[in-house]
């Protein structure tokens, strides 16, 4: 391998990754009349951005901020709630860069959005690639360069930032005045989403916490003969159980275990269990005593009487059947209680390369407010590089936004000593 070389660009900031996060601190800095350059590993930007909304593109959601800011954790925090500091740092993010400005950003692209019944926040067209041309092709009209295939190797600090890429066959060394990390998390490696930084900035002496699956399918050992019967059903208007934390939704049976937006959003409180047990409501707009009140005078075949007068549905007999076996049930009271709390044992998350996002990362005790490195001056951080989860929905967008807003804007201020 041949040995460095300098670049000269008369680079002010450089922004390492192509993901939301990183783009959004491109065009903030670039909007102070800075000179900005783009690298990426891959042969274009925005690649996890475009496989996300293969299926919709959400990009935000429409709820009021304090309830919002609620959504967000870091690993320090209790799976039932964030702690003062999460929620006071994610409210003024979001106050810095709230969804009403996303979706002005996005207006401000010939891109319409619209609220769901769910909250959802989409652009009309459900796309992402026509959001994705659109930002670049501005970025490109305002100075910022663009530098593909340029995988980062290490990160040092001396008069400023330095940053070692490899370039095809060759090292390539980049000398500038600032850098914004947005290097993504540990999920789905093939759009460069690698974590492969980890070691990198560990070796800076920088904490990273490891990563972990966030919003993802969990295995379930389930019986032989379910198995294949339940697989691609869904399981709607239940809620779930997880240590002390209820949700209601939707899950989806599959040959693994389950998938699903109560699944998703309830990682973290599995994680956090030792035996990490799911436990479904199947009719959670009713109490056990109405269950048994509309069971009325059935005194036997109690479990095909509920699925009757309760309106189980094929899914969910199927599934209570199978595990019940063939001891009969010896009251109403006793199915009711069965069908309220329906223990599922979950084994295991499914691996992080599946996971729609990730836990963990860069701990935000090594990060000033601005979200600057603590150890290396002039190094800021943006996006799922750092120590924080948060639920499917628009959320995770959303904060890579925030994120990028912030680090995009202090990394100009830093250059212009403010």
């Amino acid at each position: 391998m041949r040995a460095f070389y300098n670049v000269v660009r008369s680079v002010n900031i450089a922004v390492v990754g192509g993901g939301p996060a990183g783009l959004m601190a491109a065009e903030v800095a670039a909007a102070y009349g800075l000179k900005v350059t783009v690298y990426d590993a891959k042969a274009s930007v925005g690649r996890k951005f475009l496989v996300a909304g293969k299926g919709g593109m959400n990009i935000t959601h429409d709820e009021p901020l304090p309830r919002f800011a609620q959504r967000y954790r870091a690993s320090g925090d209790s799976a039932q709630a964030p702690g003062e500091e999460s929620l006071s740092r994610w409210t003024q993010l979001l106050e810095e860069f709230s969804p009403g400005a996303l979706r002005e950003w996005a207006a401000g692209l010939g891109v319409e959005t619209f609220t769901a019944s769910t909250g959802r926040v989409y652009p009309v067209a459900m796309k992402s690639a026509p959001l994705l041309r659109r930002w670049v092709a501005r970025l490109r009209a305002a100075g910022v360069e663009f530098r593909m295939r340029h995988d980062l190797r290490s990160v040092g600090v001396e008069a400023g930032p330095i940053l070692d890429f490899q370039v095809d066959q060759e090292l390539v060394r980049v000398e500038t005045d600032a850098v914004v990390l947005a290097l993504g998390g540990g999920s789905w490696p093939q759009t460069g989403s690698t974590g492969e930084w980890v070691r990198t900035l560990q070796e800076c002496g920088l904490r990273v916490k490891t990563f972990e699956p966030s919003n993802c399918g969990w295995e379930v050992d389930w019986p032989g003969e379910l198995r294949g019967r339940l697989e691609g059903r869904p399981l709607k208007n239940v809620a779930a159980t997880a240590g002390s934390i209820t949700l209601r939704g939707e899950l989806l049976f599959t040959r693994y275990g389950l998938e699903g937006g109560i699944v998703y959003a309830l990682a973290g409180a599995l994680r956090s269990l030792r035996e990490p047990v799911l436990t479904v409501d199947f009719k959670p707009d009713s109490s056990e005593a109405s269950l048994v009140a509309r069971l009325g005078s059935a005194r036997r075949n109690y479990m095909d009487e509920a699925g009757l007068r309760w309106r189980l549905g094929e899914t969910a007999l199927d599934l209570l059947k199978t595990f019940r076996g063939v001891e009969p049930f010896g009251s109403a009271a006793e199915v009711a209680r069965f069908v309220k709390n329906f223990p599922i044992r979950m084994e295991r998350p499914r691996p992080i390369a599946e996971a729609i996002s990730t836990a963990g990362g860069v701990e935000w005790c090594e990060l000033q407010e601005s979200l600057m490195s603590r150890r290396l001056p002039g190094v800021f951080f943006a996006g799922e590089m750092i120590d924080w989860e948060a639920p499917t929905g628009g959320y995770l967008l959303q904060g890579c936004f925030a994120l990028g807003a912030r680090a995009g804007k202090a990394a100009a201020q830093y250059l212009a000593g403010t």
